[in-house]
């Protein structure tokens, strides 16, 4: 809202004032409350109009006097119109600290980046979890770590971030820190979130990534083909330790859990569905969304097989899941003896149930993208490239459309 406001300019007397030029300062007023600043210049009381605010005369200094206070006028209501524009409250004491150029407070953004990473620390098991904060520990070392290579310094006012600063971090975390282009566009994208924070307290006027945008690409998602997937189910494996993680990750690949979701996965989170039959019911942890997925024929048999497992029935859970590094580990193992040459990993489970399991089986992408606990269908189409096959028999079904013209 537009407030209004009076500017005076007069003399002022000192305490100790006898005789002679007094200086002149200028009074600001909004609403009753005044602010009082020095014009920085003096004048004779014979020659100065009160009711004015300016000297009276001629002569080439007392129009240079009346020039300057003009210049000052002037000045001052710029820095009203910058207050309105920026849609900051309008009071006597902020318009004086606009003119004279005096900050309320100076922000640092490795300082922010730091309070953030203390918030987040502090969120953990109530909206975050620790890989998140694991993430942006990794991300303020490297702003730190730039701001240092770059300025000199160990921390700048967030008022120097400008589109430059953007585009050089990430040349920076590309080259120096040698991260790939989806790694570095995650870390710019922490800094983003410190950003928008500034601009949404109006710390920030101008937002520095208006014209910034990333090129980089995601990689593409690794899976395993029905005849893999097969290999892996069908395979006789003696070893215990490699027997469990192999049903654990076939598990995965035919319900998409992710290895964070099947680790706490509980018995009673596995009921009856609408259809009579068992679905899982869970909470995804990385988003907090509901999952619900009806579970197959195989996936239901690995979960009767370790009903009785020990790990199992002391923690109330459906099957004993290691650690996310020795089941990676184990499924390198597994790997090999199956014959995949692919780089097995356990996330590889999810990828292979939104496509070799579902979508090139005709499960609506709108479907797959409920079960895997996706906000969007963008995101799930990360996860679920269309297969050859799939490809393959839409294109028969107009082969046999036009065959019939």
């Amino acid at each position: 809202m537009k407030t209004n406001f009076s500017l005076l300019f007069y003399l002022k007397k000192q305490k100790i004032y006898d005789s002679g030029p007094k200086p002149i300062y200028m009074r600001i007023t909004v609403n009753g409350k005044r602010a009082e600043v020095s014009a920085g210049r003096d004048c004779e009381p014979s020659v100065w109009n009160s009711h004015a605010g300016r000297c009276i005369g001629t002569k080439s200094e007392i129009r240079a006097l009346n020039s300057y206070l003009d210049t000052l006028q002037a000045k001052v209501f710029n820095a009203h119109q910058q207050l309105i524009t920026a849609g900051d409250d309008v009071t006597a004491d902020r318009l004086r600290d606009q003119f004279i150029g005096r900050s309320d407070k100076a922000y640092f953004i490795v300082e922010l980046f730091n309070e953030h990473n203390e918030q987040v620390k502090a969120l953990i098991g109530n909206g975050f979890e620790a890989n998140t904060l694991k993430s942006y520990r990794s991300s303020f070392k490297h702003l730190s770590e730039f701001v240092l290579h770059q300025f000199g310094k160990t921390d700048i006012d967030i008022k120097k971030l400008n589109h430059a600063f953007i585009v050089n971090y990430e040349f920076y975390l590309k080259t120096v820190c040698k991260c790939s282009g989806v790694s570095a566009a995650k870390y710019v994208k922490h800094l983003k979130k410190i950003v928008n924070y500034c601009l949404a307290n109006k710390w920030l006027t101008d937002n520095p990534f208006i014209n910034y945008r990333s090129k980089a690409k995601a990689k593409e998602k690794e899976f395993l083909m029905s005849e893999e997937l097969e290999a892996i189910v069908v395979k006789n494996i003696t070893i215990e330790r490699l027997r469990q993680v192999r049903d654990v990750f076939v598990f995965c690949c035919y319900t998409g859990l992710c290895y964070a979701d099947v680790q706490k996965l509980q018995k009673h989170q596995i009921a009856k569905g609408v259809d009579g039959e068992q679905w899982i019911f869970t909470t995804r942890q990385k988003t907090d969304t509901s999952t619900r997925i009806p579970l197959l024929s195989l996936a239901v048999d690995i979960v009767n097989k370790y009903e009785d497992h020990p790990q199992c029935a002391n923690k109330n859970l459906v099957l004993p899941v290691l650690s996310n590094q020795r089941m990676n580990s184990y499924l390198k193992e597994i790997a090999d003896i199956c014959g995949i040459t692919k780089t097995l990993t356990f996330h590889m489970a999810r990828h292979t149930f939104a496509t070799t399991v579902t979508l090139s089986n005709g499960v609506p992408i709108e479907s797959v993208s409920k079960m895997l606990g996706h906000n969007s269908i963008k995101t799930t189409q990360h996860y679920a490239k269309v297969l050859d096959l799939k490809v393959s028999k839409d294109m028969a079904l107009l082969k046999k459309k036009y065959a019939t013209i």
